[in-house]
């Protein structure tokens, strides 16, 4: 009876496998279904190019198809046959591009061609996708149906720059947790890291010329809770919070990052943003005396209630009147063009308080001397005063869109994170432009409810990141190079969080920026989505399930409070309680806004699929609900 129960349980699990549904992330340009399966057979030959570039390729092919019990996983390179071939076209096709890749499975055979080994490597990335989800496993799982539905896909992306910004300056992350970002990355065909290295809450890489910047501007007092409204820290508290990397462990992160076709930009945001280079380099401040230039840990220095521009109540700013300041970016500049090979490097000029730069004699004498008329010109000329260190190292600028403010040479380019009409302007007037809105890829931002998820300041739903389009009306979409997402992290403690945050809407950004406008189809991906959760479940990679539980909003009429839910995705049903008890799916089902009983206390809400629960339950206080009132 056991060994029967065995055999039922295999066959119902193959029964599954071989029902399971085509889920690519992102969607390809053509996909033809062909009906049918290739299984792989128990000795697996792999065919492909020798070289450098292909190395990566071939250890993950073997890494990953070594999972499956029984498989015995043999390499010849150059050769013109196998079960899984790929090769490199003789003649390029104009249309694949340097990363589009053709994948056709027959019944006898996979085969991947590429004009390049960025497309081959693009298409073992499809191919895992078509496996079952075990292969995302590090384990060696058992009982699996190792087989591939017969396919012909033919892809490339839509734009060029398809990148995720990771903060590790806020909190730090370890070089074992950088890869660990970017081996995910390369699953989703992000071809972009932005290695955001510098804030007011540390520096976080070695410059052996200002050896201060990583013995001070890498370490702070550590808080835990709410950043941005921390208490301020006692003077004598330890400052043991923090860490860098050496040039020799950015070097490994870059060669790591370009064997998985990624390239890195670092960023060194100024001339705010900058505690960590004051406390480091006092001199470098417009008031250096002031004692008051340490790591920021959290705690409030400035004033976001202006309007615009926040007002500084300490100096982050360098002083912009100061030839020391233009010697010690020559100094970082000069070493990062020699870490980095990527052509742009990031300046941030976001964000730059104007406060001290007002009340600055020297920066007064500045705008006299250079006829500067505003606080924009002073920035501007500050800007270009860099641009120029940095073309003379052989690089090029780019900068986050307040840049444009007071002016900005032919050469620079823009990342438009305020919206995507600054970088609709920047393409118009010719500059290079990166879209990355914070109203649809700042992913830092809640994706769930306030119930259960950390408290930022503003929201930022899975369905609307899925409306992120790189190239909008309006913009030259020859000036525009692509998009990103972008994770800061003053709420993001650690990587488990890190993911939680990226994942699913990483998902709807790399879709975004390499699928076809017209591929994209809201509820086909949200199918694919909760299949890639099954692999996420078996890749022990953390992800939010927020899309799952209810939007929330509260109406008041008179005295009365209404609260309405309003499901993301289809086929959910939503129960709740104000009585403070758990709501299962014998509780009425909601169908229409909710009056709060007025001496309720708290409301539960959960959302069922069917007869099963799958939403988190959200528990959220009567008090609560009512500040959140329109």
């Amino acid at each position: 009876m056991i060994t029967l129960a065995l055999v039922l349980c295999w066959i119902a699990g193959f029964a599954q496998q071989a029902e399971r549904s085509i889920s690519i992330i992102p969607e390809p340009v053509s996909l033809l279904e062909k009906g049918g399966y290739y299984v792989l057979p128990d000795e697996v030959v792999i065919s492909i190019p020798s070289g450098k570039e292909t190395a990566y390729v071939t250890g993950l092919l073997k890494e990953k198809l070594s999972h499956a019990p029984g498989k015995k996983i043999t390499v010849r390179k150059d050769k013109t046959s196998g079960d899984i071939e790929l090769s490199l076209n003789k003649k390029t096709d104009s249309v694949l591009g340097e990363e589009g890749y053709t994948l056709n499975v027959t019944s006898q055979k996979i085969t991947i061609r590429a004009n390049k080994p960025a497309g081959l490597l693009y298409g073992v990335q499809t191919l895992f996708q078509l496996l079952p989800p075990q292969i995302e496993s590090n384990k060696r799982i058992e009982n699996v149906l190792w087989q591939v539905p017969l396919v012909e896909v033919t892809d490339y992306p839509r734009v060029g720059w398809r990148g995720m910004m990771l903060d590790v300056a806020r909190h730090f992350f370890t070089v074992d947790e950088v890869k660990q970002y970017l081996d995910n990355m390369v699953k989703y065909k992000y071809n972009m890291f932005h290695w955001h290295l510098t804030d007011d809450e540390g520096w976080r890489i070695e410059i052996k010329s200002l050896p201060r910047l990583t013995e001070i501007g890498a370490w702070r007092t550590e808080q835990i809770g709410w950043f941005g409204g921390f208490s301020q820290p006692d003077p004598d508290a330890p400052r043991s919070y923090g860490g860098y990397y050496t040039q020799e462990e950015v070097k490994e992160v870059v060669r790591y990052a370009m064997e998985r076709n990624i390239r890195v930009m670092p960023e060194i945001d100024v001339p705010g943003h900058s505690s960590a280079v004051l406390a480091a380099y006092p001199e470098l401040a417009c008031f250096p005396g002031s004692g008051d230039h340490f790591v920021r840990t959290g705690a409030p220095f400035l004033d976001w209630n202006t309007g615009g521009r926040p007002a500084a109540i300490y100096e982050n700013t360098l002083n912009p009147a100061s030839e020391k300041v233009y010697e010690f970016m020559d100094k970082v500049i000069e070493e990062i063009a020699d870490l980095f090979p990527f052509e742009y490097i990031h300046t941030g000029g976001d964000e730059a308080p104007y406060t001290f730069w007002e009340k600055s004699p020297d920066v007064k004498q500045l705008m006299k001397r250079e006829g500067l008329k505003d606080m924009a010109a002073v920035q501007s000329y500050f800007g270009k005063r860099v641009e120029k260190i940095i073309l003379d190292k052989g690089k090029k600028m780019m900068g986050w869109d307040e840049i444009l403010e007071g002016g900005i040479t032919s050469t620079t380019a823009l990342m438009s994170w305020r919206g995507v009409q600054y970088g609709i302007e920047a393409s118009n007037s010719g500059h290079y432009v990166v879209m990355s809105p914070s109203n649809y890829v700042y992913i830092d931002l809640m994706q769930g409810d306030l119930s259960t998820d950390p408290r930022v300041y503003s929201s930022l739903r899975l369905s609307r990141t899925y409306q992120f389009d790189p190239v909008p009306d309006g913009a030259n979409a020859k000036y525009i190079l692509g998009g990103q997402a972008n994770l800061w992290t003053e709420q993001v403690y650690n990587i488990r969080q890190a993911e939680y945050m990226t994942w699913p809407r990483g998902f709807a950004v790399s879709e975004s920026l390499w699928s076809p406008a017209s591929k994209k189809d809201w509820d086909r991906f949200i199918m694919k989505t909760e299949d890639h959760f099954v692999r996420f479940g078996y890749a022990e990679t953390k992800y939010s399930p927020a899309m799952y539980d209810p939007v929330v909003s509260v109406k008041k009429e008179g005295d009365a409070y209404y609260v309405t839910l309003t499901p993301e995705i289809k086929g959910l049903d939503i129960y709740t309680s104000f009585d403070a008890s758990t709501p299962d799916n014998f509780y009425p089902k909601y169908s229409e806004a909710l009056r709060v009983p007025k001496d309720a206390d708290i409301m539960r809400i959960i959302t069922y699929r069917g007869d099963k629960p799958i939403g988190r339950l959200m528990s959220i206080r009567i008090e609560d609900l009512k500040k959140r009132a329109r």
